[in-house]
């Protein structure tokens, strides 16, 4: 059976599982100013409106913290697999559903999918490519993010406008929001059908002992096929090493979890999780609508659609660069950027804004307080705000936010720490979508001020605390971390694994590669996992 052997092409096609997500995005924020949605649903507003909203997330938190155990246990490409499953079903309920519970069911199952493809996607891209690469196809799953948000926006809106009267119209039909819905079950079908084309994860099949399957997969993807190719070689070197140390400790995954030195690295993943929803981007993705009904400049659908679009190109610089310009400076500039675009906007809906009361209220805007009435320059710079923060997240912490978390653990740990980490990712997406509308009810401006000041505390913590992490291997993270060294001060080095294929490639070392059972050492059989054996040749021949 064909199995993909291009890195980027596996990578791409493993992103879908992002785009899931951005999907579940816009699956609400696309239908929250249709008169069909209002009138089906009875007004959800307020703590309504948050508890649909936020029951995609609930989902994905349990989901993320369930993704470990199900990537460990029966592979990366399963676990995907197994949450396209989970979509499909959900999307099914939540296109069929004739009430409020109904559609939270539906949301939440979709969220367990979101939970798991959100965790494993980053890790599968992450073991599948090379260092040099790294950042840039794990940065793909922030890209099919923001094209799922951007394309199920644009289904959300060509529905909303085509079905009866179009969004304004106060009997228009609920195909309005269940033809979306029904549609995006199509990206996880060709994802589940898709992923049996694809590999296992050559550092999972290491793990469960299917060397042979690693060293082939290795080989198809870095060496043309070629099992002895000098890269290939090494890189299963490594892996096998870092896999002999971490099995010589004898400590289980769980506790090592929780070592001093690993308990800082999974603070470090958590934390860049909770910042990049504390950051304030999906509020901006998720209630959108109602941020520019409150500044009252053009349509909120049309408006809100510029914003999409901008998440999706200004991305792509990021996935070309990351490697080049670092995780480091987009995550401390990033926080800098948006706070400023925060505090400002916050500032011109404070001194130009006022109640929305019986005199400004009309039916496109009763489900906002505060609003700019008859000032076209403010409500243009609010709206320029909210786009250039937009450009920022999509610059810098929407790539960096997977990519970073995905590379800093060790293989034994890997999945875990990751699930912790995406899991802070969804209890803060829980909090804010179920908080937000409260917040923009009762305290409207003064909500932006407090998602700015969570960037500036980012911002000093990313400084401080955030070490530099491009251009190593996932079997050199630990010098990155255990070094002693502040994070802020520059370390050069040269690679461990470009010196291995050096000395391979130069005939300095000679690599064999056991086709099964164990190795044996000093004539007892060790009951460690068959390993790359290397020997320095005392002459070249």
């Amino acid at each position: 059976m064909y199995q993909a052997s291009n890195v980027y092409f596996i990578c791409s096609f493993a992103a879908i599982g992002g785009g899931l997500f951005g999907f579940d995005i816009s699956s609400m924020s696309g239908v929250l100013g249709t008169q069909a949605y209002k009138r089906y649903f009875n007004n959800p507003a307020s703590y309504t409106q948050g508890g649909i909203t936020a029951s995609m997330p609930a989902g994905s938190l349990v989901g993320s913290l369930m993704s470990s155990f199900i990537a460990d246990k029966y592979s990366r490409k399963v676990a995907l697999q197994i949450s396209c499953v989970l979509w499909i079903i959900g999307s099914i309920l939540m296109t069929a559903s004739i009430n409020i519970p109904m559609l939270c069911v539906g949301r939440v199952i979709c969220g367990l999918c979101v939970g798991i493809a959100s965790s494993i996607v980053p890790v599968y891209q992450s073991e599948i490519a090379p260092k040099e690469i790294r950042g840039r196809v794990v940065s793909l799953q922030q890209w099919a993010i923001t094209w799922g948000i951007l394309i199920q926006f644009f289904i959300q809106f060509g529905a909303a406008e085509g079905t009866g009267g179009g969004s304004k119209d106060p009997n228009q039909p609920t195909a309005a929001f269940r033809i979306p819905w029904g549609i995006q079950m199509v990206p996880a079908f060709i994802l589940l059908v898709g992923l049996f084309f694809f590999p296992y994860s050559p550092r999972w099949l290491a793990a469960q002992d299917r060397w042979e399957e690693a060293h082939q997969v290795l080989a198809n993807l870095h060496g043309n096929g070629d099992l002895n190719h000098p890269k290939v070689l090494a890189q299963y070197q490594e892996i096998e090493e870092a896999l002999r140390f971490e099995r010589e400790q004898a400590t289980s995954s769980v506790k090592a979890l929780v070592e001093p030195r690993m308990l800082k690295r999974v603070a470090l993943g958590m934390s860049i999780q909770m910042w990049s929803q504390l950051c304030g981007m999906n509020i901006m993705m998720y209630y959108i609508v109602y941020i520019m009904e409150g500044a009252q400049i053009a349509s909120p659908l049309a408006t809100a659609s510029i914003q999409y679009v901008i998440n999706v190109v200004l991305t792509l610089p990021a996935i070309l660069f990351l490697d080049k310009w670092g995780r480091r400076p987009s995550l401390i500039l990033g926080s800098f950027g948006m706070a400023t675009w925060l505090f400002i906007s916050g500032a011109l809906q404070q001194y130009y804004g006022q109640p929305n009361t019986e005199a400004t209220r009309t039916p496109q805007n009763g489900d906002i307080t505060w609003i700019v009435f008859d000032n076209k320059p403010v409500s243009s710079a609010i709206v320029s705000c909210s786009y250039l923060f937009v450009a920022t997240f999509a610059t810098t912490w929407g790539p960096v936010s997977w990519t970073y978390p995905a590379e800093i653990f060790p293989s034994k740990i890997r999945a875990k720490a990751v699930s912790l980490s995406t899991a802070a990712n969804w209890f803060w997406n829980m909090v804010l979508a179920f908080a937000v509308p409260p917040l923009l009810w009762n305290i409207s401006f003064k909500m932006y001020y407090i998602f700015g000041a969570f960037n500036a505390a980012a911002f000093v913590h990313m400084a401080l605390l955030a070490p530099e992490t491009k251009g190593y291997t996932l079997e050199e993270m630990d010098d990155v971390f255990d070094s002693g060294r502040p994070a802020w001060k520059k370390h050069k080095k040269s690679s461990r694994l470009e010196d291995l294929e050096r000395e391979i490639e130069a005939g300095n070392m000679k690599i064999s590669v056991p086709t099964g059972g164990p190795v044996t050492t000093s004539g007892e059989a060790s009951t460690l996992p068959p390993a790359v054996q290397s020997e320095k040749r005392t002459e070249i021949a």
